[in-house]
């Protein structure tokens, strides 16, 4: 039963810095442009519809195959340019609510944290530890952060020979 404060579920925190090879505009642009491909991109393999996009919101859905079956998860990610966006997601399995900042680290490079408040919901009977979370948020991040380094350099060289 719910009413016995310790079977409420808990919220957890977590935190992941990760590098980006890219200044902070492009950085924004490039994380910020979602599309029905961005789980090829990260590793994880989900599946992706967008079903609201303005300047300031978009509202999307992924859908995971995992080990227990589909996990289903809809984020409403509001944008606070130029450098930082929020994601409210409720899902099959969890409710989560994710802040993503940007910061200048040098020209061609930005710091990306993300601070995430996570609650398991429905199916999801806990949160995982955070050191798991943080390492698997950390490794899909570094797998981004390369196909983002990717497309700067072609953005980079494209600009060159257009000059």
């Amino acid at each position: 039963m719910l009413d016995r404060p310790d079977s409420v579920p808990r919220i957890r925190n977590y935190e992941v810095r990760v590098t980006l090879p890219a200044p902070l505009a492009f950085a924004y642009r490039w994380c910020t442009d979602y599309s029905p491909s961005d789980g090829q991109h990260s590793g994880e393999g989900y599946r992706r519809r967008i079903l609201e996009r303005s300047s300031r919101q978009v509202t999307l859905e992924d859908l995971y195959d995992t080990e227990r079956g589909w996990t289903w998860i809809r984020r409403v990610i509001r944008l606070h340019p130029p450098s930082g966006w929020r994601a409210e997601s409720v899902g099959s399995d969890r409710m989560i609510s994710v802040e993503y900042r940007l910061s200048r680290v040098s020209v061609h490079r930005t710091q990306l944290t993300i601070r995430a408040r996570r609650r398991p919901y429905g199916i999801g009977t806990t949160n995982p530890p955070r050191a798991v979370w943080e390492h698997t948020v950390a490794q899909s991040w570094k797998q981004l952060s390369r196909a983002l380094g990717v497309d700067y350099q072609k953005s980079v060289r494209g600009t060159r020979a257009a000059k």
